[in-house]
């Protein structure tokens, strides 16, 4: 299981700066949430940089440097608490990227290799580990083939919701223009000493950023995205438009 973080902005700024002073308290989840972490920007109209270490992000220099120095104007980060059986590598840290295409997940699918069958072999060979949240971003991109990136998330997302038992599949995707977060959770699979809540994305925003992440920290006065809810956030605007899954 995993914390996620995303902001899209008109202004280039760093991870510190888009979350704030709180941005310690996030950071220090990676006490529990150790396995790895991992940060994926992409500008306006630009390219994905990933960045992720297999280490502790509370402890680990490059993670303090990156976060603070590492600008953009739209960005994941990723703490990983790797799920059961799935090695602490590289290969298998957050985010996930694919040409202008990021992606983070929290949450797991059971069996892990559940979606496996839905996924375009193309896509399948450009696996760099084993785990189900990476099965999921290229079934992701193989439905994106099919019907565009929205329509496409919304393939996916259903394709799950059909065929697979998952406690989470809570995540983020950010494309040079647009900003995507899927909160779709199970309360009932909580992991064992977490508090409710614990799949719980919550928002704010005030007109030249919109931030997304889990719970577990200060997010005083941020909205609550509702559970079996799509947001798409525009990059050129910042509109946001929030659509229910089971409509």
């Amino acid at each position: 299981m995993c914390r996620l973080l995303g902001f899209v902005s008109t202004e280039e700024k760093s991870l510190v700066e888009a979350a704030g002073k709180e941005f310690t308290e996030f950071a220090a989840l990676s006490s529990r949430h150790g396995d790895g972490w991992g940060i994926a920007t992409c500008n306006v109209q630009e390219h994905v940089d990933l960045l992720v270490e297999p280490t502790r992000a509370k402890d680990s220099k490059a993670f303090d440097k990156a976060s603070h120095e590492l600008k953009s104007n739209g960005a994941l980060l990723h703490l990983r608490w790797a799920t059961g059986g799935l090695a602490i590598n590289e290969g298998n840290t957050h985010p996930f990227a694919y040409r202008d295409f990021s992606f983070t997940h929290n949450g797991a699918l059971i069996p892990p290799d559940a979606v496996d069958a839905f996924i375009e072999p193309k896509y399948a060979v450009l696996r760099r580990g084993q785990t189900d949240s990476e099965s999921y971003f290229y079934l992701i991109i193989t439905e994106i083939e099919k019907f565009g990136v929205e329509r496409g998330i919304l393939s996916a997302i259903n394709i799950i919701r059909k065929n697979c038992v998952y406690s989470s599949i809570n995540g983020m995707f950010l494309t040079p223009t647009e900003f995507f977060v899927i909160n779709e959770h199970n309360d009932e699979r909580i992991p064992q000493g977490e508090l409710p809540g614990y799949y719980d994305l919550f928002y704010r925003t005030d007109g030249a950023e919109v931030l997304v992440a889990s719970s577990g920290w200060t997010q005083t006065g941020w909205q609550e995205l509702p559970n079996h809810s799509l947001m798409k956030v525009n990059r050129t605007n910042l509109e946001i438009n929030i659509s229910n899954l089971n409509d």
